[in-house]
């Protein structure tokens, strides 16, 4: 007999519905074709342990699974369920005419018990897309796939579930999520906040820029300046993700394995990898392609911690994604693409032992020690991070007064402000925020008035700007008009922009 149920392929960040046809015949054989590796070939045993603990019994004859299509590469345990659900139904211990409405997922333990899964939402997505009833996968995924409306997620614990909701004895309910009510009521509720910063309202009124307009960010300071902590308070400040972009990060999150246990993700990410990742755990990539940390912090912030004590071929594999906010994974049959629109924050000592410009301690650091440590970050990359912000360690006396500093929800509110213009200017074209902007743009939406341009003219010459600091100056000049609701970018606003770039590679002496 011949039965065919469903599961699915993981393509970079999309699926692929595979057909799992099995067909049991004279002989004693027990074979899975269709491109196969190890994990799926190792099924069968799984398979067998499952049955002998479910009251099940594995075929004594031929059974053959194939995989469809045949030339696409079947990876990982996930395929366990629909070829047991396919075995069961070949061999009449199931009902079979039920199994092709469903697609099925899921790893089995030997005890019949069924396992998480990666990738849920995106198979989720793409079942309901081929018009499938239902989805048959893990407790443990469930409420991940059913933030996708018009598909019936059922979550099973074991196999037993599974046969009885096929064969129709079962009491199982479907998973039902209501994503408004359940995950967009408390996104602005954090543990950290701005007003616990002592000082620092040039940093903070830099960084509200940045959040407001989506642009990267390099802080430069001492030791104990307040770098990092300023770093990890800015998802407080940022916008919230709308219901696409949460749906877009919790897929590369899903696929990755690391998907949210409560569902679907409504924080912007915070990713924070120690300065030893290597390049494919910061890009993406490996035998089997996964995501990176630049594809994991897709929609929210990649913050780079003492960035010169990275790898120099990590920082310079990033040059062409912060461009192109995309990375693709290239292989000799294939290549998968994977989103990677992050919002760079970066931070660094201003010389090896931190303390070069410092206002009270003297630094130990010959000129030569301090341009070679400065060197470790290229000029294209530094001109790929829109602002260049010096810290300045907070006097001691900052920290007694109880004078209240400026609350997250505050700040987070102009910023919210300033996004909603820019979607509003932005609508006809494929990008969200001023930093995704290009030339075409610069010319569309930033007229200067005649004294801004002559400002900016006059920096660019005794400052010896680049000509990517020239368009890098204008779009923070427009989010700083933005904030300041100002449909033209004044004279003010290219002044405190360009103040923002004092790490330019000539103005350093950079080689």
């Amino acid at each position: 007999m011949l039965v065919k149920s469903y599961g699915s392929a993981i393509a970079g960040i999309d699926a692929i519905t595979i057909t799992v046809e099995v067909s049991i015949t004279p002989g004693v054989e027990y074979v899975i074709v269709g491109l196969p590796d190890n994990a799926v070939r190792e099924s069968l045993f799984r398979i067998a342990s499952a049955f002998e603990h479910t009251d099940y019994k594995k075929p004594g004859r031929r059974v053959i699974v194939n995989l469809s299509p045949a030339d696409i590469r079947k990876e990982g345990s996930s395929y366990d369920l629909p070829i047991a659900v396919g075995i069961l139904a070949a061999s009449e211990q199931i009902a079979s005419d039920r199994v092709g409405r469903y697609v099925i997922m899921g790893e089995l333990s030997l005890d019949g018990s069924v396992l998480p899964i990666k990738g849920a939402l995106p198979i989720a997505i793409r079942a309901r897309e081929e018009g499938f009833r239902a989805f048959i996968l893990p407790e443990g995924n469930a409420r991940e796939a059913a933030v996708v409306n018009d598909l019936e997620v059922y979550g099973v614990k074991n196999l037993k579930e599974v046969c009885d909701l096929l064969n129709g004895d079962g009491h199982l309910q479907p998973v039902v999520v209501n994503t408004r009510e359940e995950y967009f009521s408390n996104v602005s509720k954090f543990d950290m906040d701005f007003a616990d910063v002592k000082g620092q309202e040039h940093v903070k009124r830099a960084l509200e820029i940045a959040a407001a307009g989506g642009h990267n960010v390099l802080m430069i300071g001492a030791p104990g300046s307040g770098k990092t902590m300023l770093a990890k308070r800015m998802p407080t400040i940022m916008p919230p993700m709308t219901l696409k972009e949460a749906l877009e990060t919790t897929k590369i999150h899903s696929v990755a394995g690391r998907g949210s246990e409560g569902g679907l993700m409504t924080r912007r990410p915070f990713r924070s990898p120690h300065h030893l990742a290597s390049p494919v755990s910061i890009v993406g990539g490996g035998a089997n392609p996964q995501p990176g940390e630049i594809s994991l912090s897709h929609n929210g912030i990649l913050f780079l911690d003492e960035l010169p004590e990275f790898q120099r071929n990590v920082l310079e594999v990033m040059r062409q994604p912060l461009e192109d906010k995309l990375i693709t994974i290239a292989r000799a049959k294939y290549a998968i693409e994977y989103p990677c629109n992050f919002m760079l924050i970066a931070s660094m000592n201003p010389c090896p032992c931190g303390y070069f410009n410092h206002p009270t301690k003297e630094c130990v650091c010959a000129q030569g020690a301090i341009l070679r440590y400065m060197n470790k970050i290229s000029g294209p990359l530094l001109d790929r991070i829109d602002m260049h912000i010096e810290v300045v360690p907070v006097e001691i006396g900052e920290f007694s007064r109880n004078r209240p500093a400026e609350p997250s929800e505050a700040v987070r509110a102009r910023v919210v402000a300033a996004r909603n213009r820019q979607t509003e200017r932005f609508r006809e074209d494929n990008i969200h925020s001023n930093a995704m902007m290009s030339t075409r743009h610069l010319q569309k939406y930033c007229p200067l008035t005649p004294e801004s341009s002559r400002l900016l003219q006059g920096a660019m010459e005794r400052l010896s700007l680049s000509a990517r600091a020239y368009d890098r100056i204008i779009k923070l000049a427009r989010t700083i008009a933005d904030l300041e609701n100002e449909a033209r970018i004044k004279e003010a606003h290219i002044a405190e922009a360009i103040q923002y770039r004092s790490l330019d590679r000539e103005t350093w002496g950079l080689k």
